[in-house]
């Protein structure tokens, strides 16, 4: 694992942390190898039941694409007639897939600026807890580029497809308390209670159910693009895979008990 991306375990926990604070959190080509590493390990292992996406710093969560290094690999490009944009297929699809489609709640804490690809990566999670420092900027269109890293995806099911149009189109500042009113939010918190609040948050999603998380997650997402009578197929064989788990047994019991379920995560 590169020194630009942390990973740490805590009980049923994946903490990933991108630390470059010095260049805001920018994805340099060894940061995004070292993030989408980190994140395939957390969705393939059956130990971590949640992630929490962070950035080191006050300043920003990921403000996107490297443009130093960037510039570079235009230049190259010209010279050599390849691709400057290859990193989408090596690097932010595969990421944006794990992160995306893992079958285990995700939390984003954002303390300070995410924009471009930085801001995917927050709309990509299940759950986005921002700093009343924080802000979005989809800033792809600022440098004559399209949406990248899912947020084509992403962002109309957050905020809706006219709203979509007019972030991307017309990229700006998005702070934190009108981030919260257009549902880019889950919660935002004073600066100095970010972290605290937000390991809290996903600690708690990881002591959750997490075979019913991941099957919720599947049904949200294939509702989004089939017709009710596939859903509602979609929804039967999720709900015998959740019924099954030993964790519904533990629920149930628990609920006639009166007691707090404590759950395994299987």
């Amino acid at each position: 694992m590169s020194d630009s991306v942390l990973y740490e375990l805590d009980g049923g926990l994946a903490v990933v942390t991108i630390n470059r604070p010095e260049a805001m959190n920018a994805l340099d080509v060894a940061t995004k190898v070292a993030l989408r590493d980190a994140m395939v390990r957390a969705a393939e292992d059956t130990a971590v039941r949640a992630v929490l996406l962070t950035g080191s710093g006050e300043r920003a969560f990921c403000v996107g694409q490297d443009l130093n290094e960037h510039l570079g690999q235009l230049k190259l490009a010209e010279e050599t007639g390849e691709g400057a944009l290859r990193t989408v297929t090596e690097h932010y699809n595969p990421l944006v897939r794990a992160l995306a489609g893992m079958r285990k709640p995700t939390v984003a804490a954002v303390g300070g600026v995410a924009a471009g690809a930085g801001a995917s990566l927050a709309f990509a999670c299940d759950f986005r807890i921002l700093s009343e420092k924080a802000g979005f900027n989809t800033a792809f269109a600022g440098i004559a580029l399209t949406a990248d890293s899912g947020a084509s995806w992403t962002l109309p099911r957050l905020v809706g497809h006219a709203r979509a149009t007019e972030l991307l189109m017309l990229p700006r500042t998005v702070k934190a308390p009108e981030a919260m009113e257009l549902g880019l939010a889950t919660k935002v918190v004073p600066a100095g209670e970010l972290a605290a609040t937000a390991r809290a948050f996903a600690r708690e999603l990881a002591a959750g159910p997490t075979v019913a998380y991941g099957a919720i997650k599947e049904s949200l997402a294939y509702g989004a693009s089939h017709s009710l009578d596939e859903l509602l197929d979609k929804e039967d064989e999720l709900q015998t895979l959740a019924g099954e788990s030993e964790d519904h047994r533990i629920a149930v019991r628990a609920f006639i008990a009166k007691e707090k379920p404590e759950y395994l995560g299987r």
